[in-house]
């Protein structure tokens, strides 16, 4: 992979801004529970942060038919959009890490969320401005561990995806950055501990080393 000194920082939301997994996974769980399926910690990770599946997938392998399944869906997007508005703080060091980086290269965030989720969660947090762009479900063709989330974030930003650093905290995250030919530093928290991170470009603890990792990149020290 090139070792162009990044020119723009994309960043993943759920599990690196904010700690939305459990969240999301609790009213899963209970939107599959209603059709006989147990969805356990291990086939979360498996399924939707590793592999990229829809988790109603294991409805449908019951026989669930397709209207019955979005209607699910709906109801289940229905009652986390619910629990976002209750406020989801930023993770630890996010604002001072964002606030750091603002203006010194153009931010995007690339997320597999709904705008409308997204947005929930970021209005009441006064960073939105820092970024040039959010794309979200529906913003591009294919879903992470597909590259096409972060090329067309690269394609907007007018950049080679090799100019872009991305940080992620998920194996399809990090699939979907390196496929596009990004580097990726990776943040594991929660679900994601545990993962195989080994194409990553470094592997972190918190959001808060992001800002030294950028700077060494961009001087050609890391």
């Amino acid at each position: 992979m090139s070792g162009k000194p990044p020119r723009a920082i994309l960043w993943d939301n759920d599990g690196v801004l904010v700690d939305t997994e459990p969240i999301f996974y609790q009213v899963t769980s209970e939107a599959l529970a209603d059709y006989g399926v147990t969805l356990s910690e291990e086939l979360y990770v498996d399924l939707s942060l590793r592999r990229g599946r829809s988790l109603f997938d294991l409805v449908a392998e019951r026989g669930v038919g397709r209207d019955e399944i979005a209607r699910s869906k709906q109801e289940r997007n229905a009652r986390y959009l619910e629990r976002l508005r209750e406020g989801v703080p930023l993770l630890e060091g996010v604002r001072q890490s964002i606030e750091t980086l603002s203006g010194k290269l153009p931010m995007a965030v690339v997320t597999s969320s709904y705008r409308e989720h997204f947005y929930a969660i970021h209005r009441p947090h006064g960073l939105l401005g820092h970024f040039e762009f959010v794309l979200t479900n529906g913003d591009y063709p294919l879903h992470k561990p597909n590259p096409d989330p972060y090329r067309i974030a690269a394609e907007r930003l007018g950049l080679d995806p090799a100019e872009c650093l991305v940080v992620e905290d998920s194996e399809r995250g990090l699939q979907a950055a390196v496929s596009a030919g990004m580097r990726c530093l990776v943040i594991p928290r929660g679900f994601t501990r545990g993962g195989d991170f080994a194409s990553a470009h470094r592997v972190l603890e918190t959001v808060a080393e992001v800002p030294a990792i950028l700077a060494g990149l961009v001087a050609g020290c890391v």
